[in-house]
């Protein structure tokens, strides 16, 4: 890094990644009791952010993005419910594929990850402030 813009650049492309996937996180929590519609059917499914580096062809820096979110593939979890609205026809209901204290460790770490860019950008400030300061002397 050559210059504080450029910590600046790289840190707000880590504050989006970090908040977009606080986003998801949010869905999935959300969603983590939520059963189908119809009898035997499939509940939501638990989404993962997929992050990939770009090259910002403006500074030539690389900076994080999210890509794409990608569906979590493991099984649902079931339950035996025969009353339930969503049970098949042996009585279990297929509930989401997400794992509430999992969600909830990425979440703090999306959040430290978030504070960690944000503690860059105000470090970048503050050294772009002083120089500021220098130059009127």
């Amino acid at each position: 890094m050559s210059e504080p813009s450029d910590a600046l650049t790289i840190a707000a492309a880590g504050l989006r990644a970090q908040s977009a996937r606080m986003r998801i996180i949010a869905e999935n929590l959300a969603n983590a009791s939520s059963t189908a519609r119809e009898p035997g059917g499939d509940p939501y499914r638990r989404q993962i952010p997929v992050f990939e580096s770009e090259l910002d062809r403006q500074t030539g820096l690389e900076l994080v993005r999210m890509n794409r979110v990608s569906a979590d593939q493991s099984e649902f979890n079931l339950r035996y419910e025969p009353g339930h609205p969503a049970a098949n026809d042996e009585g279990y209901v297929r509930y989401p594929n997400v794992q509430t204290l999992i969600e909830l460790m990425d979440m703090r770490e999306a959040q430290r990850s978030y504070e960690a860019n944000l503690n860059m950008v105000e470090s970048s400030r503050a050294m772009m402030q002083r120089a500021l300061e220098l130059l009127r002397r």
